[in-house]
């Protein structure tokens, strides 16, 4: 495998990434790395906590995968997790894709991490990749995003919409990843108006406990925001955000979605005119950027980073209640110019 020394940034559109609704089947082969024959059959991905359907971070990966199927006319694989799953069980996951013969096989969150750290020493000819994690390994591709950039983007339009100058963020576990949603956010918030006060919450202090796919968590947490005054709230948690989503438009105040533009998903069709906004995170572009380095015979590896300057990250204008509210979009251009042009640092934590 070809090794980059250094951080490589590519860029793919998000907007060009349709969510699509069907799974895809693989079939059985040789991995080979023992010196057998190999038949290389396409792209395997297999889900983080909440799985498909999550109209979040892993459907947006799934529509990486649906891309490269189209384009390349291979055979794909997409893979549940388990509830109460261990190391053992992903690790067992990642080994089968790569046994069948998938190239590449990526991990679809950091909870991959220990698994795919063991498994891709064992298939050196597979191509691996995991999202949100760094994994060192010759034939291991890291796709980072630098989330607090998309944001702080958030916390500019939050500030600009709130009527109360109370704004909410709901995060759905305590871990070193969502707080750099929360610390983009309020910084985004306080460099917009100082005098808007947020008010942070986690749903659990650890994914097992159900904060990346719990919805009712999510609902409750929102409405005890709500209660407090808070008119726009950003959540980062996946599954759970649709209760977020949920509770903001009963109470008829805004929403921040994440990682895909959630403005525009099905499954949230009722609830969209409360959608101000979806913090972007193209999991869906970096899926399609390391299969397509592998179709291509030049596997990415090494850590792979995607942020504003890439179109990597962002905040979705689907809404057009977004123009209607006076000063929202030229305070998100300006601060976006400022983050690429490195005037604006954006904090991890």
């Amino acid at each position: 495998m070809r090794r980059i020394s250094k951080l490589t940034r590519v860029a793919v559109g998000v907007a060009s990434l349709a969510l699509a609704a069907t799974a895809c089947g693989g079939t059985s082969g040789d991995n080979g790395d023992s010196g057998g024959s190999k038949e290389d059959l396409g792209l395997a991905i297999a889900y983080d906590i909440g799985g498909k359907g999550d109209q979040s971070f892993n459907d947006a990966a799934f529509a990486g995968l649906t891309k490269a199927k189209d384009e390349f006319g291979y055979k794909t694989a997409d893979v549940e997790p388990t509830e109460g799953e261990t190391d053992a069980d992903k690790e067992q996951r990642l080994a089968s894709l790569a046994r069948q013969g998938y190239n590449p096989v990526i991990g679809v969150g950091f909870a991959y991490g220990p698994a795919m750290k063991a498994v891709a020493a064992k298939y050196p000819k597979t191509t691996f990749g995991i999202v949100d994690s760094v994994v060192e390994g010759d034939n291991v591709a890291s796709l980072v995003f630098a989330e607090e950039q998309a944001s702080y983007l958030a916390g500019v339009a939050a500030a600009k919409a709130t009527k109360t100058n109370t704004v909410g963020f709901v995060g759905g576990v305590d871990i070193p990843l969502i707080h750099k949603f929360q610390a983009g956010y309020e910084q985004g918030v306080k460099a917009t108006n100082p005098k808007v006060k947020v008010i942070p919450q986690y749903l659990t202090q650890t994914a097992e406990e159900g904060g990346f796919s719990s919805p009712d968590k999510g609902k409750a947490a929102a409405e005890g925001q709500i209660e407090k005054k808070a008119d726009v709230i950003y959540q980062a948690a996946g599954l759970s955000g649709q209760g977020v989503i949920e509770a903001a438009a009963k109470a008829k105040v805004w929403a921040i979605g994440v990682d895909s533009d959630q403005y525009k998903q099905e499954a949230l069709a009722a609830y969209k005119d409360y959608i101000l906004t979806s913090a972007l995170k193209d999991v869906g572009g970096a899926v399609y950027a390391l299969a397509e380095s592998v179709e291509d015979g030049k596997p990415l590896t090494g850590t792979q980073v995607f942020d504003l300057k890439v179109d990597g990250v962002g905040l979705s204008e689907s809404n057009p209640k977004m123009a209607e509210i006076a000063g929202l979009t030229d305070a998100v251009n300006k601060a976006k110019e400022g983050i690429i042009d490195g005037s604006i640092q954006v904090k991890t934590d």
